[in-house]
């Protein structure tokens, strides 16, 4: 596929359709072989992880439960340094077997910033799944349990992820070039 333009920026592909939805197969196996008879609260951060967690969450073989939060810290190609939550978690963790999805980890700041309101609840444990990971970017320490893909530390696009909220339709995974 030739590249595509999101606003001024050219994209070329990185990671197929197929590709993607084989390794969310694999991590959602392997999620429900850890978890079996038991049932974890998936926490999907929006906006990104949407498809993913739709995805993973089509695949699991075990009773779960999902829930929403918003968190952001980019603006445009680079990360703001600020963390926000616009939308709060209601359920109670306590106790809870939690599993948070997110779509990349890249410097790992806003995990790093909001783990601690989690922990905070003593869910029985925390674990985190991701699609991506730059751990060439990563700059705060993070346990990732389930990674889907290790990419190079290049802005992606696509499947859920943005370029100032355009491009995350496109069922392929899209590289800056």
């Amino acid at each position: 596929m030739a590249a595509i333009k999101v606003h001024d920026k050219s994209f070329g592909i990185y990671l197929s359709e197929e590709k993607i939805l084989q390794r969310v197969k694999e991590i959602a196996t392997t999620i429900s072989k850890d978890y079996a008879g038991r049932r974890p609260l998936f926490i999907a951060i929006l906006n990104g992880s949407f498809m993913f967690a739709a995805d993973l969450f089509k695949h699991l073989t075990i009773e779960a439960e999902l829930c929403f939060i918003k968190l952001a810290s980019y603006k445009g190609l680079k990360s703001s340094g600020n963390v926000v939550t616009s939308i709060g978690l209601e359920d109670d963790l306590f106790g809870k077997e939690v599993i948070i999805v997110e779509d990349i980890v890249d410097t790992g700041k806003t995990l790093h910033n909001f783990l601690p309101k989690l922990h905070h609840q003593q869910p029985k444990s925390l674990k985190i799944a991701t699609l991506l990971h730059k751990s060439e970017a990563t700059e705060y320490p993070l346990e990732l349990n389930y990674v889907g893909f290790d990419i190079p530390n290049k802005f992606v696009v696509g499947y859920g992820l943005d370029y100032d909220g355009l491009g995350r339709n496109l069922k392929e995974i899209y590289q800056l070039i």
